[in-house]
């Protein structure tokens, strides 16, 4: 079993969770990803990149890596860097994208280097532009891309999402641009700039609520847990809890009352159409309520389901690892370091039935590989010591 990515050499400079997520993807496909970090005790900012490196979070996000320290601030660092540049594939970095010019490690330096090489640049708010030196965080982003407007019960004010949606949005847009580099460089043999906002990224998964505003100048608000265009779509209650149904069209919503015994809502003009029933939401859900009361969630979800009608639980965390479809897909896996430590992390959502995502290793500690990396540049014991007692790895 061979891996689809097996020939490309990643060196990753990325920091928290944009850039990590990208490389993520990359080196759970096969990629030899090499993550290119000051060594330990340099950067003031290290708790915040990574408060535990064991912990769950910095292991999901950086495993099947090998880290090589690297003080970029010093040009005999910079000189094993541009080494690597030669024969890698790709570099990924998430900086302020100023930084990038001041280490020498902008595409214009790396593409001198290695015609071939990709840049991939992540960045809060683009690469120029009025706000181009400002940080990105992920919050704020949610603010600025409409996403908190539309997040959570009317009334209530803004509301953030309960994952960081604009740095994982970004992650993915970016590993896509390399890949899609990666495909056009085999045509033209030449590498290129690739970059990525979270500003844009998330405002392009606002996709049709941004689309209802560009078009029909709707503007979209909260509407909770209701859909803001379709009815029955949302969280309803039964006599044991609360459980998620969508009824989309009218050929659903007539096996619906068919199901629910309310055959002359069919012809009622308050549910006739979709439109009606957006209109009349309060009363619909009023009704369903009442009647959903009268039996447990497990007896609604698969009575709904029968007969084609989406409905599922709305589950704790804990419960989303028992549901049996989730073992099924087996989404979490346990990972062994040479130690004995495990984690158990998060596989790819994309399954590859001839290349498929492995987890072979977890995260590193910073510059495990550096011996490995340095010698195989062509380093030699002596000059890895003269790199160490420089503080330059």
């Amino acid at each position: 079993m061979t891996s689809a990515l097996s020939r490309i050499k990643v060196l990753d400079l990325s920091r928290v969770r944009a850039g990590p997520t990208c490389v993520r993807i990359l080196a759970d496909f096969g990629a030899d990803v090499i993550r290119v970090e000051p060594p330990a005790g340099q950067d003031p900012n290290d708790s915040m990149f990574a408060d535990d490196r064991f912990g769950g979070d910095f292991q999901n996000l950086n495993r099947n890596k090998r880290s090589l320290s690297l003080n970029l601030k010093q040009e005999s660092a910079r000189k094993v860097f541009y080494r690597l540049v030669k024969d890698a594939d790709v570099v990924v970095e998430n900086w302020r994208p100023d930084v990038k010019e001041r280490l020498g490690v902008d595409y214009k330096t790396l593409s001198e280097i290695n015609p071939r090489i990709i840049l991939a640049s992540i960045s809060g708010f683009g690469q120029d532009g009025p706000y181009v030196l400002r940080p990105g965080f992920d919050q704020v982003i949610q603010g600025m891309a409409g996403l908190m407007a539309v997040t959570g019960a009317p009334g209530h004010g803004p509301t953030r999402t309960g994952i960081a949606v604009a740095d994982t949005g970004a992650g993915l847009y970016a590993a896509l641009g390399i890949l899609l580099a990666v495909i056009e460089r085999g045509s033209s043999g030449k590498g290129q700039w690739v970059h990525v906002s979270l500003l844009q990224s998330l405002i392009a998964m606002m996709d049709f609520q941004m689309a209802r505003f560009l078009n029909e100048g709707q503007i979209p608000q909260q509407e909770g847990n209701d859909h803001p265009t379709c009815s029955p779509m949302g969280l309803f209650s039964s006599a044991d809890g609360h459980f998620n149904l969508g009824v989309a069209g009218d050929g659903s919503f007539q096996r619906f009352c068919k199901l629910l015994k309310r055959t002359e809502w069919i012809s009622d003009p308050r549910f006739q159409d979709a439109g009606s029933r957006v209109r009349n939401r309060v009363a619909l859900t009023a009704e369903l309520n009442t009647i959903f009361a009268t039996a447990t969630n497990e007896f609604w979800i698969q009575a709904l389901n029968e007969i084609g009608i989406p409905a599922g639980p709305v589950y704790s965390i804990p419960e989303v690892f028992c549901d049996p479809q989730v073992r099924h897909l087996g989404v979490a896996a346990k990972v062994e370091d040479h130690a004995g430590r495990s984690r158990v992390l998060l596989g790819q959502p994309v399954s590859l039935e001839r290349t498929p995502a492995h987890m072979r290793t977890l995260a590193p500690s910073v510059g495990e590989h550096n011996r490995e990396i340095l010698h195989g540049l062509g380093y030699s014991d002596g000059q890895i010591a003269e790199l160490s007692a420089n503080r330059a790895i």
